[in-house]
């Protein structure tokens, strides 16, 4: 697709999108070029239209793709074509026309309190390094509410043990300090110590590793935790985002200030936060009608 390559730059340099971001993004591109190159050979970018726009979004539902996927797919093609139009490449958006299909509502899958307590209070976690950087990876992500590339980037310096705080790197290169508990500092420190039997006197600075002494990835951290969670929970969704949504619905449902965990969360906008209060709403209805005597 033309000025492909040039937007994409334009995300990692200006946006400083993350690299897991700009990939999707190219990956969109790619395919919403393939599908003009199939039903339209030889169309440029400034000839693209609503109609074409809408005539992909069809072809994408009638292939069983979820209203949650086209509407990330398409939230692409609005960065894109906004692009174009700043840098007077297209003169009109094909985008303003184009009606997105509605998406049902989900809440963010969490797990109970009671459950996190038996997977982390019971002896689930072998004494080796393994099990250690495994238990020391389950709770960072719960008791920080952090993303799973912002553990993954997290290097040693970024623990503050005296004040008992960690600094994330978000999205954008965003910077916020979370607290942690006396607790989980020396669960860390034991774990640094184990950590760096491993790494020797090698200069890497990076906080989880894996027992080769490399830095942590995604891929690895994901399956982790789905093995954990998998012990004390039936949820679909056992991912590291889904101790994300189990941070943010715990603190919630014990009283913290939205705005709060907002700031925790590195959310831009409150509105991406509200989504918890629907959690908690929930649970105030079952104990309504658990509780009240006409309900």
């Amino acid at each position: 697709m033309d000025h492909k390559e040039s937007f994409l730059q334009y995300l990692k340099f200006e946006k400083r999108y993350s690299p897991h971001t700009i990939r999707s993004y190219q990956n969109d591109l790619d395919q919403f070029h393939s599908f003009l190159s199939g039903n339209l050979d030889g169309i440029n970018t400034d000839e693209v239209s609503s109609h074409h726009i809408r005539a992909w979004i069809i072809s994408m539902m009638d292939n069983g793709m979820t209203p949650v996927s086209v509407h990330r797919k398409i939230s692409c093609l609005r960065v894109f074509f906004r692009w174009l139009r700043k840098e007077g490449i297209v003169i009109t958006d094909p985008m303003e026309k184009v009606v997105l299909p509605k998406r049902k509502k989900t809440l963010p899958v969490f797990v109970r309190e009671e459950a996190l307590d038996t997977l982390l209070d019971n002896e689930n976690f072998s004494d080796d390094f393994n099990g250690l950087r495994n238990r020391t990876i389950i709770e960072m992500l719960y008791l920080t509410g952090m993303r799973r590339a912002e553990l993954t980037g997290l290097k040693i310096d970024d623990i503050d043990f005296p004040g008992s705080t960690v600094k994330v790197t978000g999205k954008r290169n965003k910077q916020r300090i979370i607290p942690i508990t006396g607790q989980f500092i020396k669960r860390l420190q034991e774990y640094i110590s184990k950590r760096n039997e491993i790494i020797g006197d090698g200069n890497e600075s990076w906080l989880f590793i894996t027992e080769r002494g490399n830095k942590m990835y995604d891929k690895r951290v994901y399956n982790i935790v789905k093995a954990y969670l998998s012990m004390v929970t039936t949820n679909e969704k056992k991912g590291p985002h889904t101790l994300r949504h189990t941070f943010a619905t715990h603190m919630l449902n014990r009283g913290a200030d939205l705005n709060a965990i907002k700031e925790f969360l590195g959310h831009a906008n409150l509105s991406a936060t509200q989504v918890y209060t629907h959690n908690t709403f929930e649970k105030l209805k079952k104990i309504y009608k658990q509780a009240h005597p006409r309900a």
